[in-house]
């Protein structure tokens, strides 16, 4: 059977379609030509972080929502980068948004950096640690007070450290 024009088309579409949602995004391998304090190759950082850690910072995965017990964390205290140890989060800026993931309404000063992430056919604003790039998740407009912002993060990307917040 000859593939007509219209089939062409057809599969051209959706192989499109599929790339834009799964495989074409601003990934940490771009966050690669940027230049960070903290630098690995991908075999130092797959060793580090194992499987789940390595794929959310630094192929700029998802976790499942609901699967970290960082959701669950109320102690007073700071969320550090898994990648890193930087320090990102302080447990006072911390709220249940009901999305899934650990939530906050504002970073550390000087902890994070951000850029557009372009996947899942929307602009979002991607969320990477300030010291070594890794992906941490997005942030939206549509937290609560003083700022707005839900600073929404894969928990698998952090460590918490209890003690003074």
């Amino acid at each position: 059977m000859t593939p007509d024009r219209r089939s062409f088309l057809a599969l051209t579409g959706t192989a499109a379609a599929g790339a834009v949602l799964w495989g074409w995004r601003s990934t940490p391998a771009d966050a690669a030509a940027e230049t960070f304090p903290v630098s690995k190759t991908p075999a130092q950082w797959k060793a580090q972080l194992g499987p789940a850690a390595y794929n959310v910072l630094r192929e700029a995965g998802t976790e499942r929502p609901g699967s970290s017990p960082l959701n669950d964390e109320h102690r007073a205290g700071i969320f550090h980068c898994k990648g890193c140890d930087n320090a990102l989060y302080s447990s006072k800026t911390k709220f249940d948004s009901g999305t899934g993931w650990p939530s906050f309404w504002a970073p550390l000063d000087g902890a994070i950096v951000t850029k557009t992430d372009r996947s899942m056919l929307m602009a979002r604003t991607e969320v990477r640690c300030a010291r070594c790039g890794g992906h941490q998740g997005h942030v939206f407009n549509d937290g609560p007070k003083p700022t707005g912002k839900r600073y929404c993060m894969n928990g698998v990307s952090m460590t918490f450290k209890p003690g003074k917040a």
